[in-house]
């Protein structure tokens, strides 16, 4: 009977239809599998690969989404004594192949340290660090990244938001837990830049169906977008990006006298002046003495490399957009954003924006390709459909509101956040830990705005000591680079051992 209440369903469209045909169709299909072997430093496991596809159920039942998970698990392992660790990265909109292929997995894609294009072909090769010497890993492509996908538009809409993101891969960890009898196992989650926001909202989320995990591990962290994202009025960044752009200067030789002796003296001293001085002017905005002004104006000039009169023009707030242009626009590049250590041409025509990002460049290619042939040679997986590796139609989209699953939601939100999700976790779970990895050159999450994230959870001091900071000498993507792959993983095992 059709009520006002209880309307009348319109038949679907063709389009929907086909959304739903092709959910189905990737539901369906087998799990490919692969076995192998790695020796790592301690040393030969046996493991074997499975990739397959997790239904995320709306409320009557019916599949809204297929899905990609990656498993690698050791074979003949005790489940009680064996841990799981779940992965993704960020974006919004990237599927898991960095961690997969740069860290965590038993092949990784080798690039060059200093962060240039390296020559093809690109492969993947064994990883002799990789993390499945300490736990199972089970990498996770969210809905419309990889070969993921949702069944209609309103399944599209509501896992396209920061909320309903976090309950789909809640749900996705929860059924492949239930399916591979994994829930005796020791459960970790590492997330990757926005995986790092989404990682923190599922610490908590994850705990209220009754599952906690033993340990997180943020790797570029996002978790207060208030601290990375440049706006009028959030003179935040301009701060916590500051000893990352000294860091940056001095790298490339933009620096004088002390200031360019090391990256060291560099990060110190703008770390003294933030902290001293320039939150402070900052605050003090246009009420500054012409006398302050200047002398603000000169320090910011020092530790970035670029002009007193350009600081000026940008009235002391340096964002990330112009620094990227403009720090080494007299040598005609570009710096990079998620590796500044990368610097690219600019155009003929000089523009006051970065059309691409050099830091990004020399891991797009070598990653995507290694990637899917190890996809289709190793694990028989001929989809011809394309592999979103970084899907910016996903970003553009993205619901940044939390509330939107039911709850309230406030319209004068400001700045996307999950901090709180962690804290709140920390608090009720005094087992578990955090592992936060920043890279010195990273300029889309600054170490010191993880600093500062950190510093400030709503938790007491014997609860934030159950967090460890490290530090690695390259982007976003640290473990890129040889030496600060190695560190990493041997701090993830002083870490696990505590």
């Amino acid at each position: 009977m059709n009520t006002p209440e209880h309307p009348a369903k319109s038949e679907p469209s063709d389009a929907e239809k086909a959304m739903k045909a092709r959910v189905e169709a990737r539901l369906t299909r087998p799990t490919a599998r692969s076995t192998g072997t790695l020796t790592t430093s301690k040393r030969t496991l046996a493991y074997r690969t499975e990739a397959g596809f997790i239904p995320v159920a709306g409320k009557d039942g019916e599949p809204e989404a297929a899905v990609m998970t990656t498993a690698y698990l050791e074979e003949g392992a005790d489940p009680t004594r064996r841990g799981v660790c779940f992965a993704f990265n960020g974006g919004p909109g990237s599927a898991s192949v960095w961690l997969q292929f740069g860290a965590l997995g038993p092949k990784r894609v080798v690039v060059p340290d200093d962060a240039s294009v390296g020559m093809p072909p690109y492969a993947a090769v064994d990883n002799p660090l990789s993390w499945l010497e300490h736990f199972d890993l089970v990498f996770i492509d969210p809905p419309h990244t990889g070969w993921s996908l949702t069944a209609s538009d309103a399944a599209r809409k509501k896992m396209l938001s920061t909320d309903g993101d976090i309950a789909a891969l809640a749900e996705v960890m929860r059924l492949w837990l239930v399916r591979n009898r994994r829930l005796s196992s020791a459960l970790y989650l590492c997330g990757e830049s926005y995986g790092t926001t989404r990682g923190a909202g599922l610490a908590l989320a994850m705990l209220e169906q009754g599952l906690a995990f033993s340990g997180l591990i943020l790797v570029s962290c996002a978790m207060d977008l208030q601290s990375i994202v440049f706006g009028h009025g959030n003179d935040l960044p301009c701060a916590l990006f500051l000893p990352a752009f000294a860091n940056t200067a001095q790298y490339h030789g933009l620096l004088q006298g002390e200031l360019a002796s090391s990256p060291q003296a560099a990060r110190a001293a703008a770390e003294a002046f933030v902290q001293d001085e320039y939150a402070a002017a900052l605050l003090s905005a246009g009420r500054l003495s012409t006398h302050q002004r200047a002398r603000i104006a000169g320090r910011i000039a020092e530790l970035t490399g670029l002009s007193r009169a350009q600081v000026e023009e940008q009235d002391l707030r340096i964002t990330d957009g112009f620094y990227f242009v403009e720090a080494l626009r007299a040598r005609g590049q570009v710096v990079g954003r998620l590796d500044s250590r990368a610097a690219g041409p600019a155009a003929a025509q000089r523009k006051g924006e970065m059309e691409f990002d050099p830091g990004i460049e020399a891991l797009s290619s070598p990653y995507t390709m290694a990637a899917l042939a190890t996809f289709a040679g190793t694990l028989g997986l001929d989809l011809e459909d394309r592999y979103q590796v970084l899907n910016l139609e996903v970003n553009r989209q993205w619901d940044w509101r939390r509330g939107t699953l039911g709850g309230e939601i406030d319209g004068l939100q400001g700045y996307t956040s999950t901090s709180s999700d962690l804290a709140t976790a920390l608090r009720r779970h005094p087992h578990l830990k955090v592992l936060a990895a920043s890279g010195r050159y990273d300029l889309g999450t600054p170490y010191s705005a993880t600093d500062w994230s950190l510093a400030r959870l709503d938790a007491p001091a014997e609860v934030r000591a159950r967090i460890v900071h490290r530090y690695y000498d390259a982007g976003h993507m640290m473990y890129t680079r040889q030496a600060d792959l190695e560190q990493l993983n041997a701090d993830l095992a002083a870490w696990l051992s505590t």
